[in-house]
């Protein structure tokens, strides 16, 4: 894992501890040994892991280590995590960081369970739902510092299953590749509708990948409606533009 470790220094600028580097090796095994039954990336070569899933989570730390918007532990909720992404690999860098990672499929589910067990993650809880029912419960609406998805859905959508879970001045990012700018324009309308705005927009480039990633940040600046997001399906069907 030493390599991961000079990338996440050169991208990041801190270093790896022995510790966590034995957990990104133990993660990458495990990924490796349950994708042979039961399918949960595409990318099951050692260094993509490496570079597209655990760099690429990891470099939302771009965004969340500029801010400082709460003096307690940070509070964020990963969104359609899959395999763990970016949740995971932020739960293995900062112990201070409570993360609730919300997984809709079953099997996806059952590994992040036993990843997190693997791993002894004591700051990490997962939910086996869909974004748009627990964004819609008492206990997660408006209660995170930041809310997070990667690979998910276009934009508009994104936002929809993002916002309601943020409070007022928390943040949501939302990873995206080439098309980052062309989804920002629209999303004008979903943004001014579920009350976020356009923070800012962080580049990110990952060795030996081409296309640049894209970190979207967006800020809650109003109160949700409380009708959003709506029922499951609703928002991929009927995007607001």
């Amino acid at each position: 894992m030493t390599t991961l470790t000079n990338m996440v220094n050169n991208l990041l600028g801190f270093k790896l501890t022995k510790l966590q580097e034995d957990s990104f090796q133990l993660y990458t095994e495990e990924i490796l040994f349950w994708n042979k039954h039961s399918n949960i990336t595409r990318i099951i070569d050692n260094q993509e892991i490496i570079i597209q899933h655990f760099l690429d989570s990891l470099s939302c730390l771009l965004a969340i280590q500029t801010k400082n918007i709460t003096k307690h532990s940070t509070k964020i909720v990963d969104i359609g995590s899959g395999a763990g992404f970016p949740g995971i690999p932020l739960a293995i860098v900062n112990p201070h960081y409570n993360i609730t990672l919300i997984e809709s499929t079953k099997k996806k589910y059952k590994f992040l369970k036993h990843i997190i067990n693997k791993l002894q993650l004591t700051n990490i809880r997962i939910i086996n739902n869909r974004a748009e029912i627990i964004g819609q419960q008492s206990d997660h609406r408006e209660y995170y510092d930041w809310a997070i998805a990667r690979a998910v859905a276009e934009l508009p959508v994104l936002i929809e299953y993002l916002l309601p879970f943020t409070h007022i001045n928390g943040f949501c990012i939302a990873q995206k590749t080439y098309s980052a700018y062309d989804e920002i324009t629209n999303s004008t309308k979903a943004l001014s509708t579920l009350g976020g705005r356009l923070e800012r927009v962080i580049p990110v480039s990952l060795p030996s990948m081409r296309k640049r990633r894209y970190l979207i940040v967006i800020k809650k600046t109003c109160r949700t409606p409380l009708k959003y997001p709506r029922r499951p399906g609703i928002p991929t069907k009927k995007p607001i533009h």
